[in-house]
């Protein structure tokens, strides 16, 4: 069973002006996995609030995978990646870099995206767009090695077979 939380990131989801879409497209993607969400908030496009909330729930030990959705792009107000490059230990490009390709087989805009991915201790943080549409796509190319990923964090697995 692999635990959840979802960060949505938006100014106007914050301000209950409008409805999160991409976080229930994640919590409808996830019960394709042994999976429960444990962990769900939605906060303001702010740096140090992103960053608070990623250390938090990494370090309170209850959550192996953080997924946020929101503030990715190239809008002066999109400041995950940051957020999230200040807290990750290490980064693993391999997820964005994959998303990003795959995506952009749809649309030439997924290119634009700047979402990371890293890992805080023992919790995988995964930057996901905003936009529902772009949620579903993204998820479609990780989350089959999610929990291969966590079992790797975690020490679970050590060996890796062809």
């Amino acid at each position: 069973m692999l635990d959840f939380g979802i960060l949505t990131i938006s100014d106007k989801g914050y301000r209950r002006q409008r409805r999160d879409e991409s976080g229930k497209v994640i919590k409808g993607r996830l019960s394709a996995l042994d999976s429960r969400v444990v962990k769900y908030e939605i906060v303001p496009d702010e740096a140090n609030i992103i960053a608070q909330r990623l250390i938090e729930w990494a370090d309170e030990g209850g959550v192996d995978v953080i997924l946020t959705t929101g503030g990715t792009g190239l809008s002066q107000r999109d400041v995950t990646p940051e957020a999230t490059l200040s807290v990750v230990d290490r980064v693993v490009p391999g997820l964005a870099e994959a998303m990003r390709a795959e995506t952009f087989k749809l649309t030439p805009f997924a290119i634009l995206s700047r979402a990371v991915a890293g890992v805080r201790g023992k919790c995988l943080i995964i930057n996901l767009p905003g936009s529902s549409k772009a949620v579903q796509e993204c998820l479609e190319v990780i989350l089959p090695v999610i929990p291969h990923a966590v079992g790797i964090i975690k020490g679970e697995i050590t060996e890796h077979k062809a």
